[in-house]
């Protein structure tokens, strides 16, 4: 088992960092505050991660525990994929007092994909709240038992809807902006099994190849993903435009994402998203043509 815990020197330079105080108790307005100050400082991407996987490094995944994630950020600027990022931030706020408990869940990119997904789910002042790491939606999204609640942006914004007997948030990702869903399965997992789940992902990950982030900037989101330079602007709007190539996607890590050089010039080179292993897609490039 590996501690999740924060020392108290490091939850202080975490809190200075983040520019807020230590919340006097967990209120909804205090989970605001923390939370708000996490999507506007804390990043989702993948820097450390990708440069791990890609060398073929078969120690722990970077961030895998609260305190290295927060080592990363507070050195470099980087955050990390959901389960690093959702870990450290359940960790956070449960220092801080919040009932604060791990989630698990599916994005649904494409139909029957088992849970693939770290979130957060905090009660406060009796109601139920969804804070994710990835999303960075700013704002605490409530979860009803009935009907739907929603956080209201035009970069940001998401609704979570109670159907079929599970909670289906609705997002707004930078490489897909016309939408995604994000469905529920349960909540109440342990750092231990974030950490297998993480661990689930070296082999094949939508982000074991290429430079992924967003992060929020202003009334805006930014983010790199899949060859392209992305911005959800807060009108609603999207601005893309192609990574030139490598060196232009570091500039604009350095400049833009504010990561520290010494993580972006060990950075290997994009390459292009395969299929997951087993699919069907997968099967049709593996299949050999004999000639006749």
């Amino acid at each position: 088992m590996i501690a999740d815990s924060l020392s108290i020197p490091l939850l202080g330079r975490i809190l200075d960092r983040l520019e807020i105080d230590h919340p006097a108790s967990p209120t909804p307005e205090a989970l605001r505050a923390v939370y708000g100050a996490w999507c506007q400082k804390v990043p989702f991407d993948n820097a450390l991660k990708l440069t791990h996987v890609r060398a073929g490094d078969p120690g722990p995944l970077p961030g895998g525990a609260a305190g290295s994630f927060f080592d990363g950020w507070l050195r470099y600027g980087t955050g990390g994929t959901c389960w690093s990022s959702a870990g450290a931030l359940q960790s956070l706020l449960q220092v801080l007092g919040f009932d604060a408990i791990r989630g698990v869940a599916t994005m649904m990119a494409v139909p029957d994909l088992p849970p693939n997904h770290g979130t957060v789910i905090v009660t406060a002042a009796g109601t139920r709240f969804l804070v994710d790491s990835a999303l960075l939606h700013v704002q605490p999204l409530q979860l009803k038992a009935e009907g739907a609640a929603q956080v209201e942006h035009g970069a940001w914004g998401c609704r979570s809807v109670w159907e079929k007997g599970r909670w289906h948030i609705h997002w707004r990702p930078v490489h897909q902006p016309e939408g995604l869903v994000c469905r529920l399965e349960s909540w109440g997992a342990t750092g231990d099994d974030y950490r297998a789940r993480y661990d689930g992902t070296r082999g094949w990950s939508p982000f074991n190849y290429s430079v992924y982030i967003r992060k929020n900037r202003g009334e805006n989101v930014i983010g790199l993903a899949f060859g392209n330079r992305v911005t959800l602007h807060a009108d609603g709007r999207v601005s893309e435009e192609p990574i030139r190539d490598s060196n232009h996607r570091n500039e604009m890590l350095v400049e833009e994402f504010g990561l520290a050089e010494e993580v972006v010039n060990d950075l290997p080179e994009d390459r292009p998203l395969p299929p997951p292993p087993g699919s069907r897609s997968a099967q049709v490039e593996e299949k050999v043509t004999i000639p006749t």
